[in-house]
């Protein structure tokens, strides 16, 4: 299983991005997938979660109502769109499959996912 992130960069405070997970060797529909992000000094982060099955979204607070998790079955990909980007969401962002069917308390725990993407950087200017 491979996942290849992308669609990271340099974007002003209030802009938007969108990044990518494509995934090769497993349908990511069948899979929680999650993304993460961290920060130079710190540990990595739930940003957002979607599971196989319901489709249901999951947010940290500090994302909710600015960020979407989705998926695209057919291209095998999972999406996150990015709005009213702020200078605390500068990090890199991995996606991540997950180990089988995850309840909210272990769908936030990195721990819970056994596939890396390789991270994008994401860089919010003020």
């Amino acid at each position: 299983v491979q996942l290849q992130a992308y669609g990271g960069g340099l974007v002003q405070a209030g802009g938007s991005l969108r990044l990518s997970c494509v995934g090769s060797g497993r349908t990511l529909s069948t899979a929680t997938m999650g993304w993460f992000r961290q920060t130079p000094g710190k540990e990595r982060e739930f940003v957002a979660g979607i599971r196989s099955r319901s489709s249901s979204t999951y947010y940290a607070d500090s994302v909710k109502g600015r960020f979407t998790i989705s998926r695209d079955n057919a291209k095998n990909t999972v999406y996150l769109q990015m709005n009213s980007l702020k200078p605390e969401d500068t990090a890199v962002y991995y996606c991540a499959l997950g180990r089988g069917s995850l309840i909210l308390s272990t769908l936030k725990q990195d721990v819970s996912y056994d596939y890396w993407g390789q991270g994008t950087q994401v860089t919010v200017s003020s």
